[in-house]
């Protein structure tokens, strides 16, 4: 009879402090030279980017205009704005790098599930910008506007409406990264999906909580996070069901 061969221990690239530093030096700077290349490319857009981003506001304020009450609101708001959006779509980019710098620490079987995490931790994160531009920017400035009095013209400055909706797609962005958050507590041994399926009744009251400390005092935002929130973290169960049976796969033994 034989016995299954061990699974031989797999060597993990090592470097030095200075190599990593090195490196790391290497991976920033190529995270800043993407991010201000696509801001250099956007620049001549920024008010056509302007106007896209705040078309869910301009539908509900009478006239369909904004006002700017510095001096310099049309210059800063179209700016950061299109600075803003420069580093949503050099995430890929950004992300990679980070996968990247970590890397040569994580062993092959780590490595085949890092990558599909990242992918879909992308797809999340534009998944909840696109939810926040689509569906919750109109419900919140419809239901905001609706509350202003016949006495009072609704005009809100352009400066501001940058600095909320970068806030609202933000936390929207991060609040759909959920499912990726899950199974990597699960992928470190931290909790199971079982201990996950009996925390339900916390996350769903918790959902409920964050969304009322990091969106705008109204219920419909806060509804609006808390409910996509409660459902992205059924599907990280779900995902860490899976990764965990792919990964319990015992490898054929050597002969």
């Amino acid at each position: 009879m034989s016995e299954a061969a061990p699974e031989k221990e797999e060597d993990l690239a090592e470097g030095t402090l200075l190599s990593h530093l090195v490196e790391l030096r290497s991976r920033l700077f190529k995270v800043f030279l993407s991010v201000f290349v696509i801001f250099i490319v956007l620049l001549p857009f920024s008010q056509k980017i302007f106007n896209f981003a705040a078309e869910p506001l301009i539908n509900v304020v009478p006239g369909g205009q904004l006002i700017a009450l510095s001096p310099v609101s049309p210059l800063t708001a179209t700016i950061m704005l299109a600075f803003y959006i420069s580093l949503f779509l050099a995430m890929p980019v950004i992300l990679y790098q980070a996968w990247a710098f970590v890397a040569p620490g994580l062993y092959k079987k780590e490595k085949h599930f890092a990558f599909p995490l990242l992918a879909s931790s992308i797809l999340l994160f534009y998944a909840g910008i696109a939810f926040a531009y689509f569906v919750v920017f109109p419900l919140v400035f419809g239901f905001v506007s609706s509350f202003t009095p016949d006495k009072v013209e609704y005009q809100p400055d352009m400066a501001e409406y940058v600095s909320f909706i970068m806030m609202v797609v933000l936390v929207f962005g991060l609040a759909f990264e959920t499912p990726i958050a899950t199974v990597l507590t699960v992928w470190t041994g931290l909790t199971t999906p079982e201990k996950l399926g009996k925390a339900r009744p916390y996350v769903f009251l918790g959902a409920f909580i964050v969304g009322m400390l990091l969106t705008p005092p109204d219920v419909i935002s806060q509804t609006i996070l808390a409910i996509p929130v409660y459902l992205l973290y059924e599907l990280g169960i779900i995902m860490s069901r899976i990764f965990r049976t792919k990964s319990d796969e015992k490898p054929i033994a050597d002969i």
